[in-house]
């Protein structure tokens, strides 16, 4: 395993064990983070603040991950299947009552200095209201 793919594994691994600090260490102070449909973030501050609102609005757990790095190890891509739950509406969104969702997703990372220092993440939005009953 390559630096690289053991960096992004330990991301993943944090997240599926809901440790978000641990996550977060694995960021560079001025990560950018492009949200699914949405705009990019910057820095550590803005992913945590992402990270909590997540937290309420969604139980998600991912399985399947393939992690797939560059050469350089400056790049690395994820896919995996999101496995999750909606507990509370968001804006814009359908109305949360519990439904469980299965969704296929990808990331796409830049690293540095041992450091994640983007996170670009994709996922089939129709897919996943049509699956919520939107």
């Amino acid at each position: 395993m390559t630096e690289t793919e053991g960096l992004i594994r330990a991301y993943y691994d944090a997240f599926n064990a809901g440790d978000r600090e641990g996550m977060l260490a694995l960021l560079a102070e001025d990560v950018a983070h492009d949200v699914n449909q949405g705009p990019r973030e910057t820095g550590k501050a803005a992913f945590r603040a992402f990270l909590g609102k997540m937290d309420e609005a969604y139980r998600e757990r991912l399985r399947d991950i393939v992690i797939m790095v560059d050469r350089s190890g400056s790049r690395a891509a994820a896919e995996f299947v999101v496995e999750g739950e909606y507990l509370q509406t968001e804006p814009g969104l359908p109305e949360a009552r519990g439904q469980r969702y299965s969704l296929p997703a990808g990331a796409f990372f830049a690293v540095a200095e041992g450091r994640i220092q983007r996170v670009t993440t994709y996922y089939n939005l129709p897919d996943w209201i049509r699956q919520v009953g939107g």
